[in-house]
């Protein structure tokens, strides 16, 4: 019958692509979703460096849309609790119970964040730089479907 279709190898990316590459995941660390997504769009052509600079970029979006929303449930949180406490004249205010609560989450979300983001910026920037496709997890699966790779 029908025999699986071998698995297309990957060509073997250039030393110029593999130094693309590389920027694209390094970069992330110093400027987010900038660095990768001008990489993306100047080496579109080649699929090794798109692939990894996608890779990159779909991280730091999806980073950013949870700081956001990090953001968003902090400022929520504080404003809740002022409008909800009572405020006499005579009493000096308190500051908001959030600011105790969600500040310390807030700081080790960004904390981990960056660690995280730190980390896969060099692991994924050195097998770059060694001409590996390698893939995030996840975000790996969508970047290879997004460039065709």
């Amino acid at each position: 019958m029908g025999e699986p279709e071998a698995a297309v190898p990957a060509p073997i990316p250039t030393k110029d692509e593999q130094t693309m590459a590389f920027l694209a995941q390094f970069l992330q660390i110093f400027t987010g979703f900038i660095a990768p997504l001008v990489i993306y769009v100047l080496k579109r052509e080649s699929r090794f460096v798109s692939f990894h600079a996608m890779q990159a970029l779909i991280w730091q979006v999806i980073y950013l849309a949870v700081v956001i929303v990090v953001f968003i449930v902090f400022f929520v949180g504080i404003f809740a609790t002022v409008v909800t406490q009572p405020h006499p004249p005579s009493i000096p205010q308190q500051p908001p119970a959030a600011v105790f609560l969600l500040f310390p989450l807030l700081w080790l979300m960004f904390m981990g964040g960056w660690v995280l983001n730190l980390i896969i910026g060099i692991v994924y920037g050195i097998k770059a730089n060694r001409g590996e496709w390698a893939a995030y997890p996840v975000i790996g699966r969508w970047a290879r479907r997004i460039v065709g790779a």
